[in-house]
């Protein structure tokens, strides 16, 4: 019988080093939040206890970990909305307990109150729950030397500095939208890497596969909208980020020329999932698959080096030039053709050319 323990041990020592690395990169790249964070409770704390004078500032502690957080989504108004639901859930469990005092039925109404109004007041589940932790923490604790509204004022100084920390102290927003640009593009090239496979050797199983990954695309397009929007909105408030709102308005173009491009090619892809199965090879199709391809990938690394900006708009006008089917072209093969017109008029918007400009590329049919 065949020992496979050496076989297990070297399995475990592989997955320990991925999962160390794994492990490494996800501190890495929360770092910059880390930092924001701890930065944000000190200035807190530091108002809460030697300024107003509270010897036990909780609230202006977990309140402003709890706004910040670690969330993709660290846009200025998100952090303001937490901070407002807080607010309200402070304010109101600190005149409930004012009122009826403290104890396990005045926790049952506090806490009722409070989700009843944060479901009335905002859209947002989180917004409900972000008022009802610390207010049931109110009830619990007892009520410090300072009076009952004094932790109300903790949060709302928490507030205040979440705010100007994530002006003053930003996260590098850029960097996480880059990241989550940079995942989309490998896997849509990987994708259509199999669908010029499929084409080229009228392999079944390899379309299949480059629609499977081209639908997996969805929620990293999602991803890197969140980071993008984020990154917006952090720039246009902080004073440190302000010269890069340009850069990260055409990451914005990008997003929404590589969503578009997305649709157009699961739909293509769906067609050439069921065009192969007739066993004919179609390398025709699949070059100018391979020139989609590389486009996608020249628009997502323009993001990172200015130096080739132009170089994806130049490879899709020539594209888009040659998109007619010839008179002799198969219907089946002819309707790829007609699918790739309204992709590469979608590129080359995202890559900066005017709508009107790019169709009047495309050859009259």
């Amino acid at each position: 019988m065949t020992n496979t323990a050496p076989l297990r041990r070297l399995e475990r020592q592989v997955r320990r080093r991925v999962d160390a690395r794994i492990a490494a990169r996800r501190v890495w790249e929360s770092l910059p939040a880390i930092v924001q964070i701890v930065a944000a409770v000190a200035a807190s704390y530091s108002l809460a206890h030697w300024v107003v004078g509270h010897a036990f500032p909780v609230l202006a502690v977990t309140v402003t970990i709890t706004a910040l957080g670690f969330s993709r989504d660290a846009r200025p108004r998100r952090i303001a909305e937490q901070v407002i639901g807080i607010l309200v859930g402070v304010a109101l469990s600190d005149g409930i307990s004012l009122v009826l005092g403290k104890g396990l039925w005045q926790l049952v109404v506090v806490l009722l109150v409070v989700f009843i109004v944060g479901r009335a007041v905002s859209p947002n589940p989180a917004f409900a729950v972000a008022a009802a932790v610390p207010s049931a923490l109110l009830v619990i604790l007892p009520v410090p030397s300072g009076g009952p509204f004094g932790r109300t004022l903790d949060a709302l100084i928490a507030g205040v500095v979440a705010l100007l920390v994530t002006a003053l102290i930003p996260r590098a927003p850029g960097r996480a939208a880059a990241r989550d640009r940079r995942a989309l593009f490998s896997a849509i090239g990987e994708a259509l890497g199999s669908v010029m496979d499929s084409l080229d050797d009228a392999d079944e199983a390899a379309g299949e596969l480059g629609l499977v990954r081209l639908r997996r695309t969805q929620p990293l397009i999602e991803e890197w909208a969140a980071t993008q929007e984020s990154a917006i909105a952090i720039a246009r408030l902080s004073p440190f980020l302000r010269s890069r709102l340009p850069e990260l308005q055409r990451g914005s173009q990008a997003l929404a020329a590589a969503d578009l491009a997305t649709r157009h090619l699961r739909t293509i892809a769906r067609r050439v999932d069921f065009l192969v199965r007739d066993g004919v090879k179609r390398p025709a199709l699949a070059e100018l698959v391979g020139q989609i391809r590389t486009a996608m990938v020249l628009l997502g690394e323009e993001l990172d080096d200015p130096q080739l900006v132009g170089r994806a708009r130049s490879l899709l006008a020539d594209l888009a030039r040659r998109l007619a089917p010839a008179e002799d072209t198969p219907v089946a093969d002819a309707a790829i053709v007609l699918m790739l017109r309204p992709l590469a008029v979608d590129l080359l918007v995202g890559s900066g050319l005017p709508v009107d400009e790019a169709r009047a590329l495309l050859p009259k049919i």
